[in-house]
């Protein structure tokens, strides 16, 4: 299927690992000029120069969502450069998964208002966009109780709520905006292979609770979120896309 994604350009933050950075690198080979954000510079400066290489024509950028200034900055930036933004993806995560006080604090600003703020940011380039889509990375977390209840969870359903919202909203200026749903995914260095480490138990139990035996992988999640965000997806508005392999039991309607 050709996605028609040649000569678009987007904005991705949370690009340099694991779903973000899996994101990035497909929406590349469909010929999208991506601007890439994360909080390190040391990761985005090997990220960018890795994919540089290969010629790939992706901009990085050291940004922490927290800050609202520099993130507008950032897209502004980007949006003059790029003559113009047609996707944005949101998918930076604090993982927030403790239940402390300071996680909330950490979910809501990371997860929900870097969302917020991004999406705010973007919205002017969007507007002028032929092919504009959003989409929000959010979580199973956010449809069912499970060991990341609490912050993550209720950040992800959040999320989730306000994509929709958006969907609703902006359909009439021919903005789409969905959201993924990922299933516990592994990945060098990702959340799993610390729990494997850390807490085999849990580990074995998440894993058995699949049918399929086995975890997602960053690139199984980055084809669902390539694709609601090309113009192949062009009626496909206001969805939440999970992709897990048959994990979660809720039927959603």
């Amino acid at each position: 299927m050709d996605l028609r994604l040649q000569g678009l350009n987007a904005v991705v933050t949370g690009g340099t690992k694991g779903i973000g950075r899996a994101i990035v690198e497909t929406l590349l080979a469909e010929g999208v000029r991506v601007a890439f954000c994360a909080r390190h510079g040391a990761e985005v400066a090997q990220v960018q120069a890795e994919l540089s290489a290969g010629g790939a024509k992706a901009r990085g950028h050291a940004l922490d969502v927290r800050d609202g200034d520099a993130l507008k900055a950032w897209v502004a930036e980007v949006n003059g450069e790029f003559g113009g933004i047609d996707i944005v993806i949101a998918n930076v995560s604090a993982l927030a998964i403790s239940h402390d006080e300071a996680a909330w604090r950490n979910g809501f600003e990371v997860d929900l208002m870097g969302t917020v703020r991004l999406v705010d940011a973007a919205m002017p380039s969007l507007e002028k966009s032929a092919h504009a889509a959003l989409v929000t990375i959010a979580s199973v977390s956010a449809r069912e109780i499970d060991f990341a209840s609490g912050p993550y969870g209720a950040v992800k359903a959040a999320i989730v709520h306000y994509t929709q919202g958006l969907a609703f909203h902006l359909a009439g200026k021919g903005i789409r905006a969905n959201s993924v749903s990922p299933g516990n995914t592994y990945f060098p260095g990702g959340v799993w292979t610390q729990i494997e480490t850390d807490n085999p138990k849990l580990f074995a139990e998440a894993l058995a609770l699949n049918p399929t035996g086995r975890m997602g992988t960053p690139q199984e999640m980055a084809n669902a979120a390539v694709f609601l965000a090309s113009p192949a997806a062009s009626f496909i508005t206001g969805t939440n896309l999970v992709v897990d392999g048959a994990l979660t039991r809720g039927v959603q309607l």
